[in-house]
This record gives C-alpha cells, sequence and structure tokens, in this order.
C-alpha cells in the first residue's frame, strides 16, 4: 500500500476543502451575515494546513486499485468532516452529528435533511449546503484531477472508485483531459439551467442554488416546499435538467463528438427514458382524481417519477397523500436509480440491464445446454470481469442494506419509516416515507442511527466497494502492526 501518495492526495483535498469554503464567505460579504466568519476561519485553517502537507512529495507516485478504493473512501470521508465544521463554528447546526449527517448528505447528492426549518439558516450556510451538491456530483476528485496532474496514468483507479456505474473508462487519452472534458460539459449544462430559471423570474440566489441541487441530483433547496411554491414552468425546467444529469455524460461526449447516431442509440439512455415514461403513465393514471387538471396531475406524477430515479429527490407536493400503488411505484424507482456515469445515485440501469441479461442467458442455457451466449450493452460486450464485479456489488449492496434496516429498527419506528429511511439514504434519493416524508425530516433519529444512515450515504455513493475495501485494509494493517508488535516485544 502506497501511504505517502494516499496521503498526498489526501493533503491537496485539506487545501481545496479551504478552496471550497470561499465562495461562501463572498456570499457572508453580500448578506452582510457574521456567520460568514466560521467559514472564513475553516478555509483559511484548511488552506493553510493542505499547503503545507503537500509540500511533501511522496516517495512514489505509483497507484493501483487498492490504494484508488482506499483513498477515494477516505476522500469523501475526511471532506465531509471537514465540511460540516463551518455549520456548527457558525451555529446554524450546533450539533457536530447532524452537521456531519447534512454535509454527507450533501456532498453524496442525497439531500436527507435533519433541519426542521430551513429558511432559517444564514445565505452562506445555503449556499454552501447547495454547493456541496454540486461538487459532490461529478466528484471530488475528478475536479482535483481536472485542476492538477496527479500522479499520471495509475489516476484511473481514482476515477473509477469514485465515478458511478459498473464499469468507468478514459473519455480520451489522458486522465487530466477526461476529467476537465466531464466538467466543462457538467458546467455548460448547470449554466444552461441557471439561464432558464433566471428567465422564468427567479431570483440569483434561489437559480444558483437550484442549478447546484440539481446539476448534483441532490435536492437540497432553499425553501421549506423545495419545489413546490415555484411556478409550472421553473418545474418543467426543474424536470428537464433532473433528467438531463440522470443521463450518462458519455452520451454527451458522444453528442460533442457529433456521433448523434451512437448517443441517441445508446442502450442505457433508452431504458431510462422507457422507465420515466412508463412509471409516470401509471402514476398519472393512479393520482388523476387529486388534481383539477390533467396537466396538473402530469406535471406533479412526471416531477417526482424524474425526481426519484435520477435521485434528487426535490418535491413539489406530498406524495405521502398519493395512493399506495404512486407511492410503491417511487420507492421501486429508488433503488433503479439513473444512468452509470451520471451524476444520479441508485443501483443504476446498466447494472439492472445486464443482471437481466444475465438471468435470460441462464435460462436459455438450460433448455440448450451447448448454447455459447455473450451479454452486450451499449455495443460492447460485458466481461467476466464486469460481471463478477456487478454480482458482487449485489451482494455487498445487500448485506449493508440488511444490517443498516437492523441497526435503524432498534429505535423503534415503523417498518415503513426504517426501510423508506435506509432505502433513499443509501440510494441516495432524499425523501422517504412515513416519519422520513416529503415534508419530514431526519432530526428525531438518534446519533447512533445518524451515523450509520450517513455510513449508508457514502456507501451509496461510492457504490459500496471503496469503503469496503478500506475498512478491510485498515483491518488488515491493523491486525498486521498488532503481530510486529507482539513480536517485539515477546523478543
Amino acid at each position: 500500500m502506497n501511504f505517502s501518495m494516499i496521503i498526498y492526495v489526501l493533503s491537496w483535498v485539506v487545501f481545496f476543502s479551504g478552496l471550497f469554503l470561499l465562495p461562501s464567505c463572498v456570499v457572508a460579504i453580500i448578506y452582510q451575515e457574521p456567520e460568514g466568519f466560521a467559514f472564513l476561519f475553516c478555509a483559511l485553517v484548511y488552506l493553510a494546513a493542505g499547503w503545507l502537507l503537500t509540500r511533501r512529495k511522496p516517495r512514489s507516485s505509483l497507484f493501483y486499485a487498492r490504494e484508488g478504493f482506499v483513498t477515494v473512501a477516505l476522500t469523501w470521508v475526511l471532506i465531509s468532516l471537514l465540511g460540516a465544521l463551518p455549520f456548527t463554528l457558525a451555529g446554524d447546526i450546533p450539533f457536530y452529528v447532524d452537521a456531519f449527517f447534512e454535509t454527507v448528505s450533501g456532498f453524496t447528492t442525497t439531500g436527507s435533511t435533519i433541519l426542521t426549518d430551513i429558511e432559517v439558516l444564514s445565505h452562506c450556510s445555503l449556499f454552501w449546503r447547495s454547493f456541496t451538491h454540486w461538487l459532490g456530483g461529478m466528484g471530488v476528485l475528478v475536479f482535483v484531477m481536472a485542476i492538477l496532474p496527479m500522479g499520471g496514468g495509475n489516476t484511473i483507479h481514482l476515477m473509477r472508485a469514485e465515478s458511478t456505474g459498473p464499469s468507468v473508462e478514459k473519455l480520451v487519452p489522458k486522465i487530466r483531459e477526461t476529467a476537465a472534458t466531464l466538467y466543462s460539459i457538467y458546467v455548460v449544462l448547470t449554466l444552461a439551467e441557471l439561464f432558464l430559471l433566471l428567465l422564468g423570474g427567479m431570483n440569483f440566489f434561489e437559480a444558483i442554488t437550484a442549478c447546484f441541487s440539481t446539476a448534483g441530483t441532490g435536492g437540497f433547496a432553499v425553501l421549506n416546499s423545495s419545489m413546490a411554491s415555484y411556478s409550472p414552468y421553473i418545474q418543467y425546467v426543474v424536470i428537464l435538467f433532473m433528467f438531463l444529469f440522470g443521463v450518462s455524460f458519455n452520451v454527451y461526449f458522444l453528442i460533442y463528438m457529433k456521433k448523434i447516431k451512437a448517443a441517441l442509440g445508446y442502450e442505457e439512455l433508452k431504458w431510462y427514458a422507457l422507465v420515466v415514461v412508463l412509471a409516470t403513465a401509471a402514476i398519472v393514471t393512479d393520482i388523476r382524481h387529486l388534481y383539477p387538471t390533467l396537466e396538473e396531475a402530469f406535471r406533479q406524477g412526471l416531477f417526482h417519477v424524474t425526481s426519484i430515479i435520477t435521485t434528487t429527490g426535490y418535491v413539489s407536493f406530498d406524495f405521502e397523500l398519493w395512493p399506495v400503488m404512486s407511492k410503491s411505484i417511487l420507492v421501486l424507482l429508488m433503488f433503479i436509480g439513473a444512468c452509470a456515469g451520471s451524476t444520479g445515485g441508485g443501483m443504476k440501469v446498466s447494472r439492472w440491464l445486464i443482471m437481466g441479461k444475465f438471468m435470460r442467458s441462464e435460462l436459455r442455457r438450460f433448455r440448450h445446454p451447448r448454447l455459447v451466449e455473450q451479454i452486450r450493452l451499449n455495443g460492447g460486450l460485458v466481461s467476466s470481469d464486469l460481471l463478477r464485479s456487478v454480482l458482487v456489488y449485489l451482494v455487498s449492496y445487500l448485506l449493508i442494506f440488511i444490517i443498516s434496516i437492523f441497526i435503524v429498527t432498534l429505535e423503534g419506528h415503523d417498518l415503513v419509516t426504517n426501510f423508506t429511511a435506509v432505502a433513499t439514504t443509501y440510494n441516495n434519493v432524499g425523501p422517504g416515507l412515513s416519519m422520513v416524508g416529503p415534508v419530514c425530516n431526519f432530526s428525531f433519529f438518534t446519533p447512533l442511527s445518524k451515523l450509520v444512515l450517513s455510513f449508508d450515504m457514502l456507501a451509496g455513493r461510492l457504490e459500496v466497494l471503496p469503503l469496503v475495501v478500506t475498512i478491510s485494509a485498515m483491518g488488515s494493517e491493523l491486525s498486521h502492526r498488532w503481530k510486529r508488535l507482539r513480536r517485539a516485544s515477546l523478543d
């Protein structure tokens, strides 16, 4: 394990944590808020500490898969710990565990909150909440790699560990160029949404924070009503961009390269769009009688289907009041998720496609034992390594899901609350049902449950394996050091 390189990357993460806080300081100056001093203090400390730590260069820049997993997992834990501190020092979220939960929810683009009244927060805290969505949507280390050369081609392991989906490849020969390309597309889409929201009469602060949350498919809003109090035009704009940010960025790269036919033929995109259409049709049929017009029923159905499948988590109506069938469809959409390589969470459409095709292939083999069939996705072959990684992910996913529900259940809340609380945090969605419904929050959970749900958010965003590998590696390292100490004491 190349610990010197891991520490070097983490040092840059500390430095960039300070840079990320500076825009909130500017917001505090604009609105003349004393809470900005907490953000400025943390920014200066992080910048100074990061600059000092990065002065020590690593002995070796070699980086392999295990180092990539460990670095990414520690990065997300570290940046969440650092990002929570300004909330507590500013007094907006006095209890640090609550601030940590809120920050993890921000960076992992989950959108679950412990806040009972969002609108009492200072503007700089509201900005920071939403900005964490934008940073976490594409990935913290992807941002760092877009700016800094981080040790050559070996950093593909960092991108693979942080990016979503069963497989990640370079779009262009160099990792830094790939990261820069991804962020360029990300910025262009964000600015396009900002322009359309301003065109609809939204004030700049609400528009920019809404863009951050939509781009990261996170769902933090600056109003207690989320998106319910905005005009139909604003809601349709948000629907459009929630859908677009749930699409794989590989599709946008193909469009950028003028390969329109290949982009439109992307198999995962077709199924993603089909699920949205079918789910919307089913829900609109089910809720039509609750609304005065078909247009409103359609808008509310489409809004929440898009919000949940992309794991954005915005709400424009209390869907807890919907019939059971509609709520059940929304819960199922939590597990499907968006496309691989998007900013959305969930299990990803591509994994469901791979598992479905694998099951179909195995059933055919039962009927025709000599049949040799290759599984294809998006025009390429699904390798045995990729198939194995999907199966390992599924087993790890279910194991963590079961353990999390068991721990949260110890508090004694109802089954729907416990199940959907874990489901919505693990899949990085935001709202659940019952006590964690769209107009509720997570403040009533004990600190233990909040930490478990925070772990679930991190595991869901990093897609399980980086955290599992990190825990395993740390366990092995501690065991190795303990044995060395024992041998030394016996000698």
